[in-house]
């Protein structure tokens, strides 16, 4: 197998890691909607059961969430064949998006609902599945808007 498959399964898999470990320690130590303040009014560890998408939006939408995300990490597979080795930055980009789908996928199958904890009281309650996906979306967006080199084909910068 390529490095360039090996670095994106390698990180996915450590984002994936990291998220369902996270809410396996929050499933066995707290009961839904228990709220643990770590800085009072500012942080707290809140267990919410989201059947939504990121950050709580669209309730009830299970089935619709799980068939994004599948066609999400299908397309993921399918283009990362298509970026050059050069393209580093991007192949992160998809690893983290990776992880994190394939992290609330896993969720979804298995309870129906995704395990959220981060509460930052102002923010919808989220976990690290969602911060990957988003930042992994922040990068791209970056990426498509000042990278002179990235194209529809992926151009030629190294970045």
């Amino acid at each position: 197998m390529e490095v360039r498959i090996l670095d994106v399964i390698f990180y996915g898999l450590l984002v994936l890691a990291a998220d369902q470990l996270s809410k396996y320690i929050i499933r066995a130590n707290m009961e839904p909607h228990e709220s643990l303040p770590i800085i009072k009014g500012i942080f707290h560890i809140t267990y919410v059961q989201n059947t939504g998408a990121a950050f709580s939006i669209l309730q009830g939408k299970t089935y619709f969430f799980t068939i994004v995300s599948l066609a999400i990490i299908l397309a993921i597979i399918f283009f990362l064949r298509k970026v050059p080795p050069e393209k580093r930055l991007l192949r992160f980009v998809m690893a983290l998006v990776l992880g994190g789908a394939a992290g609330n996928l896993i969720d979804r199958f298995r309870f129906g609902y995704v395990v959220d904890f981060f509460d930052f009281r102002i923010w919808p309650v989220f976990n690290i599945a969602d911060s990957a996906i988003v930042v992994g979306v922040i990068i791209l967006a970056y990426l498509i808007a000042f990278d002179p080199g990235f194209s529809g084909q992926y151009g030629k910068s190294g970045r």
